[in-house]
């Protein structure tokens, strides 16, 4: 056994001082539809509701160790790693410092606060996360304090492998493919540093949302590369960079293990599990069962773990969820409707709508001309199919339009 796999075993024994380990769940419902034999590593289950925390007590409490006197630790997270590191300062009694982007969400303050109580003072710094991340280490300078990264460190790295060691403890045996989300990198580099040494005939898959794909850019230029624009939805991997360090310990990783998951299809993956599984995930602990329809062919009749990383959904974004997920599997579209300005014209419009479709928005932007007025028009249906009947008919009957769905920047504005 690797030096590596010794201490995350080490780190393992020591988190119980915090929680039991998060179930390993065979999931039926996935297991029955893809003919394999599939389980759920639910790290949306921790006191925390992701993994992060793991990675955070174990920097704690190395640095404790090495240091007895450390007792002021920073960080800069406007999520799951500021939660982290406000538990595990709770339960050191130490005091931690976190910084967090003016635009936080009051929900993951609040959330913070009562992770933290009394050991943490939060500090509302920037616009934009990099902004509180100089913040955050000008300070911790300034402090003396010890700062906390997200992934790009060798505790943290170390603390998220326990992920692993608690996979293979509660399957009791080393599966066929186990599915990673990244982000920074640090639970694929923890988790596959200790299974690789642990169980060698394991394959995996590591999962990037479509619009922050820094590992696929990393393999291929062979380093760590900054992304020049990011899709911030999927927000707990939605990373422009991945880490030097958890980098370094995924130099094997080959594109082809490597998959992208569109955004608005991990919102349809949220809402089945949401419906059908009653399991609540954020985007980014979506990820690794978002891309089971690819691996489809390659799964069946194997042992798949897929971690579920984290948790932390404000239902206050559900709305958007429904309508990215509607949008992608064509359930609803937007169209710039040219309307005649004539008796009779819409209830001609009307009356093309099927019984299965409805009108969700309708709204008049302008008066074209003269004769002619622009309509904004959202229509939901319960089956993808039944667009193109609908757009024959607008086409029989001479109706000008525009179908506005996938332009993003007229959505953007207009939706």
């Amino acid at each position: 056994m690797t030096q590596f796999a010794l201490e995350a075993l080490a780190a393992t024994r020591a988190l119980r001082a915090l929680f039991e380990p998060t179930p390993l769940q065979r999931n039926d419902h996935l297991s029955a539809r893809y003919g394999a034999d599939i389980w759920l590593k639910r790290e949306d289950l921790t006191p925390v509701r992701s993994y992060k925390i793991r990675g955070a007590f174990t920097a704690m409490r190395k640095l404790r160790a090495a240091d007895p006197g450390a007792d002021h630790f920073v960080c800069a997270s406007a999520g799951n790693h500021a939660q982290g590191v406000a538990f595990a300062c709770r339960h050191f009694g130490v005091k931690g410092t976190i910084f967090m982007p003016v635009t936080t969400p009051q929900q993951k303050i609040d959330k913070t606060k009562v992770f933290g109580g009394d050991a943490i003072e939060i500090r509302l710094t920037g616009d934009y996360f990099d902004q509180t991340l100089a913040a955050s280490q000008a300070y911790c300078t300034q402090a003396g304090a010890h700062f906390l990264a997200p992934f790009d460190d060798a505790d943290v790295i170390e603390g998220q492998a326990s992920v692993g060691v608690e996979i293979l403890d509660q399957l009791g045996r080393a599966p066929d493919l186990v599915i990673l989300p990244v982000g920074g990198g640090g639970l694929a580099a923890g988790v596959t540093g200790y299974l690789r040494a642990t169980a060698p005939q394991t394959s995996y898959r590591f999962v990037e949302p479509l619009g922050g794909a820094s590992l696929t850019a990393a393999v291929a230029a062979g380093a760590p590369v900054t992304l020049k624009q990011v899709n911030s939805f999927v927000d707990g991997a939605a990373v422009a960079r991945i880490g030097a360090l958890p980098f370094a310990r995924l130099d094997w990783v080959r594109p082809e293990m490597i998959l992208r998951a569109p955004e608005d299809r991990i919102c349809v993956t949220m809402l089945e599990l949401l419906n059908v599984e009653g399991i609540v995930l954020e985007p980014a602990g979506a990820l690794s069962v978002d891309v089971l329809p690819e691996l489809a062919d390659e799964i069946h009749g194997k042992t798949v773990v897929c971690v579920t990383s984290g948790g932390n959904f404000d239902f206050e974004r559900l709305p958007e969820v429904k309508e990215r997920a509607q949008r992608f599997s064509g359930l609803k579209k937007y169209f710039i409707l040219r309307m005649p300005q004539r008796p009779g014209a819409l209830r001609e419009f009307l009356q093309m709508l099927g019984p299965e479709d409805d009108i969700a928005r309708f709204e008049y932007l302008k008066k074209s001309a003269r004769n002619f007025g622009s309509v904004l028009i959202g229509i939901e249906t319960k089956a993808a199919e039944n667009f193109p009947a609908l757009t024959r008919q607008l086409d029989a009957a001479g109706f000008s339009y525009r179908d506005i769905t996938d332009d993003e920047a007229l959505a953007e504005f207009l939706i």
